[in-house]
């Protein structure tokens, strides 16, 4: 074996190579740093712009990816590799990617549109593909939720935008729905004053709107009042509940009856 021909021809290889694998590696390690300074630059500055910070991680993740991708094609191409090639073996193998994670690809559309219209924002509390919850990021593919006992919920963004969503938190203050049932032995007018009277001293019953109490029904057993006042969004459980407590108590104390669900039965006797 001619060691002295191979020991050439390694030379000349390195002398060939050596130079443009070095200048790939310094494109590779310069545009991965200047990408990394890139995006923490974006980042600060639409922070300061006060845009969402949902729009801010969208967006520099987003730039990130395609700068390190043309950061790795122009390593390649200083190599003396014809990018066209790769590039046209990249498309065909993206096509082929594509058709298989169809349901990725259209989970990513999904994620753009949420991002683009704005349906919700991260803090919101929304129902949307069959579950409730607090908005704690939106990812590319998917959205994530914390349930009120603090579940974690993975939910893909096609799931929400594919149905109908309620965004609880879209609009400041929020209307509660209540129902009190009385006897038809009761007087109406005094079951009205009782329950205005707690909604007119409840700190946190908004004042406008104006709280409504309506006989709305007259079931089978009661006559049911409907009672609609209105609250902040983030004090609508404590306002429901403290009236539901309130009001029970009031009724008790002024001998107001809630009636249970009652039923007539007539018995026949057969000869």
């Amino acid at each position: 074996m001619d060691w002295q021909a191979l020991l050439d021809e390694a030379k000349k290889i390195g002398l060939d190579w050596g130079p443009k694998v070095l200048a790939s590696l310094g494109i590779l390690v310069g545009g991965w740093i200047a990408a990394r300074i890139a995006r923490a630059i974006f980042r600060r500055v639409m922070t300061k712009a006060k845009i969402d910070p949902t729009l801010v991680g969208f967006i520099t993740n987003l730039g990130y990816t395609l700068l390190m991708t043309i950061v790795v094609i122009t390593g390649i191409a200083q190599m003396g590799i014809p990018t066209g090639s790769f590039v046209a073996v990249l498309g065909a193998a993206g096509l082929a990617v594509g058709f298989a994670l169809q349901g990725s690809l259209s989970n990513f559309a999904a994620g753009v549109m949420i991002i683009l219209f704005r349906p919700f924002r991260a803090g919101d509390v929304i129902e949307g593909a069959g579950v409730i919850g607090m908005v704690e990021e939106i990812q590319v593919f998917a959205t994530i939720l914390k349930s009120g006992d603090a579940k974690r919920m993975i939910v893909p963004n096609s799931a929400l935008t594919g149905g109908n969503i309620t965004n609880y938190s879209a609009n400041p203050n929020r209307r509660i729905d209540l129902v009190f049932g009385i006897g038809y032995g009761d007087d109406i007018d005094k079951a009205k004053g009782v329950v205005n009277s707690i909604l007119e001293a409840h700190p946190k019953v908004l004042k406008d709107p104006a709280p409504q109490v309506v006989v709305g029904q007259l079931g089978d057993s009661s006559v049911n009042l409907f009672v609609r006042p209105w609250a902040k969004g983030a004090d609508y459980w404590a306002v429901l509940f403290d009236i539901n407590e309130q009001v029970k108590k009031a009724f008790d104390k002024q001998g107001v009856t809630i009636p249970f669900p009652q039923r007539d039965v007539h018995l026949h006797q057969v000869a």
